[in-house]
């Protein structure tokens, strides 16, 4: 997490979210309290990788609208259906700094299910066109943005109007 020292707070709300899971629960439950410790380490590493990839790639991103909650990892895609609000994963990359996208306010439904996808790896595609074509997390930023989205952490350069 670029050098940063992991917060006792980031790790508190991964231990919560996956002590929370009915699956650990169930085994808690029946007296199988060490599988259940056992799958909790699992799920934190996991979801600090999650942090990590998602400080350190190029167009890591977390994207919220009507469908749910999806954090954007490159080849990698953490999703719920739920508002950010109740994804702890993705609120906890928005609140180091990952870049979050709120497509709730956007209502133009056409033009957005007709943007072009952010590339994996950083960069853009300038030659395909269509659905499938490419962009930078920056390029798409500012498409969206123009369709009503709300952005923070925005990655773009300060321009000046």
């Amino acid at each position: 997490m670029k050098g940063i020292p992991m917060q006792t707070g980031v790790l508190r709300v991964l231990r919560a979210t996956a002590a929370s899971w009915w699956r650990q629960k169930e085994l808690r439950r029946t007296g199988q309290t060490g599988q259940a410790q056992r799958r909790e380490r699992e799920a934190v590493l996991r979801d600090l990788g999650y942090l990590k990839q998602a400080a350190l790639l190029p167009n890591a991103h977390v994207i919220c609208g009507e469908g749910g909650t999806f954090l954007h990892l490159g080849w990698t895609t953490v999703s719920t259906f739920a508002p950010i609000e109740r994804f702890p994963l993705a609120a906890l990359a928005v609140a180091r700094g990952t870049p979050f996208i709120d497509i709730r306010p956007v209502t133009d439904v056409t033009a957005f299910a007709n943007l072009p996808r952010v590339a994996r790896d950083g960069s853009g595609d300038p030659d395909h066109s269509g659905a499938s074509r490419s962009v930078s997390l920056t390029i798409y930023i500012d498409i969206v943005e123009e369709l009503g989205a709300w952005i923070t952490n925005d990655p773009r350069p300060f321009q000046s109007t």
